[in-house]
């Protein structure tokens, strides 16, 4: 959760700076992963009066926008944003101006038209996430001035919250601001109410049909809306929360929402059919279109917010439905807050992907008891934009028997608590921790006390859990540590964390772990072309399960196979596991292995493989194709030799193991000797900088002898592109007519980019010249 921090002053008094109240909260178990400095004014932006925009018959995705800075002057800006119109006023980034993000404003032309400036968004001023358009300035502010001065930007700073599943109260700014304020000693100011107008009461009708999932819900009338634009203050802390402003209505609801923890939703009442609410589940086939356009498809679990004729108007705790959203005719609004049961929001969210601000309040759980004093501030600040605004009270208002008890308490042993914290806490001490949190700590015995537990607080409910409170509170810090009598403390070896990184390599790969039966039939490993002596079971437990496998590859293959019979092509497996080659004196040998298989592809992917891998283990070994091991194609594999030892085999498996395993498509492998790879010692990780500059792509193809392994051109291209090479990929090989005989083309995508430069046209011809007399050393020609 993103929290403002001069939003969060404004309930606890403190003359800590950012990083200290950061710091402040993250032991209290609210980290902050972040502290981040907005509203830093960018010298050189200016409001500017939208003139008049128009569109270029050559542009789709840009028009051009006239704009005056007061002067009587025309300027010229091109602009990606349409949300603007004549008479707006919008932030303009003047010519020599350095934007936040580092970019300095030049005069650039598109179609060979000039333009005058950059129009900004709140994202790119800095003081705000909305990327969306361009920022709208209040429209009575004059043309020519300072946008920070317009809008009274001052420099703040925004923590990001990680917030856990068991602290629900604090995805609201009071919650965070009650355990500050207790932290720090200092009292709780909490958020104004007050100068409200009431009205007549303006009877609401609420059904509520399946009371086990809707505990509580709240209506409101509100008469005298008037829809337009928020205060600049309200807007501003909106965007430094992550959300864009719309209007006053829908703001002040947003607001109240991070404000109290309290999602809430206003329709327009003139639109509700009926009058009235009704809160029923979906019926099957049911659906409905939400406030972001999109249609739901709606499960018989699913609850539903319908108006008083039972037509849908929003999936309950998630998202309101289009059809009766706040529109600028709006005049009378029904303000809802409900209780809903969480884990059935958390339900729904699932199975409709639909996640939003209000949903994931409601799953974790939200006070049932908050509701009349949210509703008090939610037409406080509405009134402030809306100076006719009627609150009709009472609140319309049902509860059922799922609505949890407002009273709620357990009983905590002090001896307990320093028990289980190694403290030396009294009666009074844990009463003076507890009490500024809302926690009501009664006396009932010389070391027990009786704690009612707030209705904010849905994940307290037992003992230990106000053990925990009464922790965070003490203070983590404060607590101790003890060490372990053990002389060793436990940890992973050297090969078990390069066993680790392989597995992670792996996956990154988007590779999956296979686990297929160590165990063979006999004519497994012959099918899988293995030419070798095997290791039978004297006593196995099953006749078909008589051998134990000489590689990992026969079961891999067999995966392979079940999967392409399941219609399942193009599958990536590996395993990590041990192999039993043919016997070594009285015991047979065994070793640990790598394997790798790639349906649908070929060496060349194996071989890209092996590059990452050892690349991440810091270790090298170059092919060898005179010596290809059995079972695998023998024109497209090769032995990987480290030194003068054999650590696997990369390549393609031979199409007469795949016709026996009845595999239709080409399937890659990679083999590897882990017990001699992950105990070679590895060569330190260097820094590579990342390049920003423009990248540029060349093609170039090879015509080379069927007697050169790929591997030596490709190692030549790579050494004669020298520092500028990126990437380089091997996308074709051709053999045919055009071609002398026992020769191929191999043709190589080079991406070249410089770490400080964009290259020109000379070094691309340069790199070129290179690779080609790279190429002939190796026996490589051009080809033309």
């Amino acid at each position: 959760m993103r929290v403002l921090l001069s939003w969060l002053r404004e309930y606890v008094e403190t003359d800590l700076g950012a990083d200290q109240i950061a710091e402040t909260l993250t032991q209290l178990g609210l980290t902050v992963e972040s502290c981040t400095q907005i509203g830093e004014p960018v010298p050189g932006v200016i409001a500017a009066r939208v003139l008049r925009t128009e569109r270029h018959p050559d542009a789709e995705r840009v028009h051009r926008v006239y704009v005056d800075l007061g002067d009587g002057l025309e300027r010229h800006i091109w602009c990606g944003a349409f949300n603007m119109s004549p008479g707006d006023l919008v932030p303009l980034a003047t010519i020599g101006t350095t934007m936040p993000d580092g970019r300095r404003i030049e005069r650039r032309g598109i179609l060979g038209i000039d333009s005058d400036g950059m129009l900004c968004s709140a994202a790119e001023l800095g003081i705000g996430e909305d990327s969306s358009g361009i920022m709208l300035l209040p429209g009575d502010a004059t043309p020519g001035a300072a946008y920070h001065e317009i809008l009274g930007i001052e420099r703040d700073f925004v923590l990001d919250l990680d917030l856990t599943r068991n602290r629900p109260d604090g995805w609201g700014y009071l919650g965070i601001a009650r355990d500050l304020a207790a932290s720090l000693r200092t009292p709780l100011r909490m958020p104004r109410v007050g100068n409200l107008r009431s009205g007549e009461h303006w009877p609401v009708s609420v059904e509520i049909v399946d009371g086990s999932r809707c505990g509580r819900f709240g209506a409101a009338v509100l008469s005298g809306v008037r829809v337009g634009p928020s205060a600049q203050w309200m807007a501003r802390r909106l965007g430094a929360a992550g959300m864009r402003s719309i209007n006053n209505v829908v703001d002040v609801s947003n607001y109240v929402m991070l404000e109290l923890n309290r999602p809430n939703h206003a329709y327009d009442l003139d639109r509700l059919g009926g009058g009235g609410f009704r809160v029923r589940t979906a019926t099957p086939g049911e659906s409905m279109v939400t406030l972001d356009g999109e249609q739901r498809e709606l499960h018989c679990d699913d609850l539903l917010i319908c108006d008083a004729t039972d037509t849908p108007i929003g999936i309950a705790g998630i998202m309101g439905g289009l059809d009766s959203e706040i529109g600028e005719q709006t005049t009378t609004v029904a303000l809802e807050m409900a209780w809903f049961e969480p884990s059935g929001i958390m339900a729904s969210v699932t199975r409709l992907g639909l996640r939003s601000e209000a949903s994931a309040r409601n799953e974790r759980g939200i006070d049932p008891y908050g509701i009349g004093f949210a509703i008090e501030r939610f037409v406080t600040l509405l009134s402030e934009t809306c100076p006719d605004l009627v609150w009709h009270q009472p609140i319309s208002e049902v509860r059922c028997a799922s609505l949890p008890s407002r009273h709620r308490e357990t009983v905590v042993r002090v001896s307990e608590v320093n028990r289980v914290l190694g403290t030396d806490l009294d009666q009074a001490q844990v009463s003076a921790l507890l009490e500024p949190i809302g926690f009501v700590v009664e006396r009932v015995g010389d070391e027990v006390c009786s704690v009612g537990l707030p209705s904010w607080r849905p994940d307290c409910g037992s003992e230990i859990d106000v053990v925990e409170e009464i922790a965070r509170h003490h203070g983590y810090a404060r607590l101790g540590r003890a060490v372990p009598s053990s002389p060793t403390i436990g940890g992973l070896t050297p090969v078990q964390r390069r066993r680790r990184l392989v597995r992670e390599v792996m996956v990154g790969l988007g590779i999956s772990e296979a686990m297929p039966n160590p165990f063979l039939a006999p004519d497994t490993a012959r099918r899988a072309g293995l030419d070798t002596a095997v290791v039978t079971i004297t006593n196995p437990l099953v006749a078909e399960e008589s051998v134990l496998r000489p590689s990992l590859r026969p079961g891999l293959l067999g995966a392979v196979s079940y999967n392409a019979s399941h219609r399942i092509r193009g599958i990536r497996l590996f395993e990590i596991g041990h192999v039993y080659p043919p016997a070594i004196g009285e015991l047979p040998g065994e070793y640990e292995a790598l394997a790798v298989v790639l349906a649908g592809c070929g060496a060349v992917d194996a071989v890209e493989v092996w590059r990452e891998l050892a690349a991440a283990l810091g270790i090298g070994a170059r092919l060898d194709q005179s010596v290809v091991p059995s079972g695998l194609h023998p024109t497209r594999s090769a032995t990987l030799i480290a030194g003068r030892d054999t650590i696997g085999a990369v390549g393609e498996v031979d199409p007469e193991v795949l016709e026996a395993f009845e595999i239709d498509q080409r399937v890659a492998v990679l083999e590897i000797d882990l017990d001699v790879v992950l105990r070679a010692p590895s060569r330190p990780a260097a820094m590579k900088p990342v390049r920003r500059s423009p990248s540029s792509d060349l093609d170039l193809a090879f015509v080379l002898s069927e007697s050169v392994p790929a591997e030596r051109l490709t190692k030549a291209i790579r050494q004669g592109a020298g520092n500028l090479l990126a990437d380089l990929d091997l996308f074709d090989v051709y053999r045919g007519d055009g071609l002398a005989p026992d020769t191929r083309s191999l043709a190589y995508r080079l991406r070249l980019q410089a770490p400080d430069r964009t290259l020109t046209e000379a070094d691309i011809a340069a790199v070129r010249a290179a690779c080609e007399q790279a190429a002939h050393k190796v026996g490589g020609v051009l080809r033309g």
